[in-house]
């Protein structure tokens, strides 16, 4: 037989004070405070003997990824030896508790686990402790094992409706018109009928007017439709959040703030879908790793391999600087995410539009919280947004657009998109 469960402090406490009332009625022939104290004795030895003997076990395992709004699930499985009256359930996230809950377990219960988030990537999901109670509280089982679990959080996407496009198109398909003539676009001009037009394309009321005698007929001609190659940067050098405070030393951003990785997670995953749904090719690639960029694709399950290497793209000790800029396809749109507190992603940027692609840097940098800084950490943050304004502002110069995320991006993108449509194959969408 497994051992009995310790007895409670509490209840030991009780029958001492019974007993020891007991012994004061029986000395001083008192019979009612004899009796106060027969019930806490009588109780405490009926339970010790109902003490359960055995252990409490506890499992976690998440039941899904992140839903749009930051949701995690999972259930927590709690098993009990007989007699138990109740389990004790605390759980943690971030070392600190969240919920506390005592629950009546039969054997083994079943308990749901919902975790609100506004963090991406790997993460633990929650911290579970279990402590099995005898009956009237009089024992208590030694703690359980803590169990937790990690998950994958993936980043949400957000709705974009017109983005820009880089000057030059690609490929036959898509949903952009192209400077070539072809079929499926918007009408290129009105020509007389050659050897390998279709006859459906004769505009036989130009024909009737140009040629009555129909001496020579004439067709509508459209441009071919094209597709844009947009390659997604995120530089995973930095991770910071809204408070300079936790920028350095072992202060890690509090859970319930969104980092700039995570902000440059949603908007990357924002634009891949965007572009995605209107037929173009995507691609990703990380500054600070040096592993194989994801190419360009389209599809849905393109935008499953974006999301999933974005929740995995994090900082992973000293990034090693780069002697140029990574190679990108050629006419390709190229989008920046970084918070540009360095001169690394700015650079890259630079480089990338001298040789003639069109480049949108994204500043993903949260806004800050300065209340409860000190006037030396406000004169440290002053100097850093000075160099950081200076780098937008050179980025600006060497004419890469700059897009604030938190600042109204769709708006900002619908200006770059209208900005563009100077000329045939180079509009919004």
């Amino acid at each position: 037989m497994s051992e009995r469960w310790p007895r409670a402090r509490v209840t030991a406490a009780g029958v001492a004070v019974g007993a020891a009332l007991l012994l004061v009625g029986a000395v001083t022939g008192r019979p009612d405070v004899a009796v106060l104290g027969a019930a806490p004795v009588v109780a405490g030895v009926l339970d010790w003997r109902r003490r359960p003997g055995g252990a409490v076990h506890a499992t976690l395992e998440a039941t899904g990824r992140a839903a749009a709004a930051g949701t995690l699930t999972g259930d927590v499985t709690l098993t009990a030896p007989p007699g138990t009256a109740a389990v004790l359930v605390v759980v943690r996230r971030h070392q600190e508790v969240v919920r506390e809950v005592l629950v009546d377990v039969d054997g083994t219960r079943e308990l749901p686990l919902v975790v609100r988030t506004v963090r991406t990537g790997p993460q633990t999901l929650a911290d579970v402790d279990a402590q099995g109670i005898g009956p009237g509280a009089a024992s208590m089982s030694e703690a359980a094992q803590p169990v937790s679990r990690t998950t994958l959080v993936l980043p949400d996407v957000g709705h974009l409706d017109v983005l820009p496009l880089p000057p030059r198109l690609r490929g036959l398909t898509g949903a952009h018109d192209s400077r070539r003539p072809g079929e499926g676009g918007s009408l290129r001009d009105v020509h007389p009928f050659a050897p390998g037009d279709r006859l459906r394309r004769i505009d036989w009321r130009v024909t009737a007017r140009r040629s009555p005698r129909l001496a020579e007929l004439y067709v509508r001609r459209e441009h071919a439709l094209a597709e844009a190659v947009v390659v997604l940067v995120v530089d995973s050098r930095d991770d910071v959040g809204p408070d300079p405070l936790t920028w350095r030393g072992p202060t890690v951003p509090a859970a319930s703030d969104a980092t700039s990785l995570d902000i440059a997670r949603r908007a990357a995953a924002s634009l891949a879908q965007a572009y995605l749904s209107a037929g173009d090719r995507v691609g990703l690639d990380d500054l600070a790793a040096m592993r194989r960029p994801l190419p360009p694709g389209g599809g849905r399950r393109q935008l499953d391999r974006i999301r999933q290497a974005l929740a995995v793209t994090a900082p992973v000790g000293e990034a090693r600087g780069r002697v140029r800029a990574p190679q990108v396809p050629s006419g390709a749109l190229v989008v920046v995410f970084s918070t540009f507190l360095d001169d690394d992603a700015a650079d890259v940027g630079v480089q990338w539009r001298r040789t003639g692609h069109r480049v949108i840097a994204v500043d993903v940098l949260p806004p800050l919280r300065t209340a409860h800084l000190k006037e030396r950490h406000r004169f440290a943050l002053r100097i850093v947004r000075l160099g950081r304004e200076n780098r937008l502002a050179a980025l600006a110069d060497a004419d890469v657009e700059v897009v604030t995320w938190h600042e109204s991006p769709a708006s900002q993108l619908t200006q770059l998109a209208r900005r563009s449509q100077r000329r045939v194959g180079a509009g919004a969408r």
